[in-house]
């Protein structure tokens, strides 16, 4: 008994440490997912809290002010040609993230395919979609903070408005910016061979999965906080 309980510890020690080498070595950490993978969704988790926290608490402060909030179709119009358009900027801007969406996934697909030109001419074209956007969102917010809008207050109604405009789309943006270097590096590691030489090209699928979660978030941001 004496002996049992002296191997105990031993025994809890030698399976925490297997446990550690197979994390820390590049295995299927899980059922048949590179660890890399399986990292990245638990990322895009705790992210995906994140992001619904700011939503949420979004429509609780439009709901529970009383004073009037701002028309999303008035703030975000544009004037050209002598014609008011509202939500145009915004609009472009989906239409180009959205697209980004699509060049990204064939990035994964010629990746898959090995043909490594393609897919970093790819993966490059869908960081610059993302330069674009995270350009006209520095437009928007120009053009507002010219007009008055602050994070304590605004010019056509509740204060609340400059904080929760500044707070999501900042934090998207940025998410944005990150996702561009983070494709860009990857596409100059594509294009210089890298993974060629490693046969596996799962890492653009990976940096496709952050991409894609930016992309669908825009999707909610533009939903919640541009038409309603």
């Amino acid at each position: 008994m004496t002996d049992q309980t002296a191997q105990a510890p031993v025994a809890a020690s030698q399976g925490l440490q297997s446990l550690v080498d197979d994390w820390s070595t590049d295995q299927e950490t899980f059922k048949q997912v590179h660890w890399g993978k399986a990292m990245m969704w638990i990322f895009l988790l705790s992210d995906t809290f994140i992001f619904s926290c700011f939503l949420t608490s979004y429509m609780t402060v439009r709901s529970s002010t009383t004073i009037p909030w701002p028309n999303p179709s008035e703030v975000f119009a544009l004037t050209i040609a002598g014609q008011h358009i509202p939500l145009i900027l915004i609009a472009i801007m989906t239409f180009i993230l959205i697209s980004s969406s699509g060049t990204m996934a064939l990035a994964v697909n010629y990746g898959y395919r090995r043909d490594r030109r393609t897919t970093a001419l790819l993966m490059f074209a869908t960081a610059l979609f993302g330069v674009t956007f995270v350009s006209m969102q520095g437009f928007e917010w120009t053009k507002l903070i010219l007009e008055g809008v602050r994070p304590w207050q605004n010019p056509w109604g509740a204060p609340q408005f400059g904080s929760c405009f500044f707070m999501i789309t900042g934090f998207h943006g940025l998410h944005v910016s990150i996702g561009v270097i983070y494709l860009t590096t990857i596409a100059i590691k594509v294009l210089k061979g890298d993974f060629e030489r490693k046969g596996n090209y799962e890492v653009v699928e990976i940096a496709g999965l952050y991409w894609h979660f930016v992309d669908l978030v825009w999707v909610f941001i533009f939903a919640f906080f541009y038409l309603w």
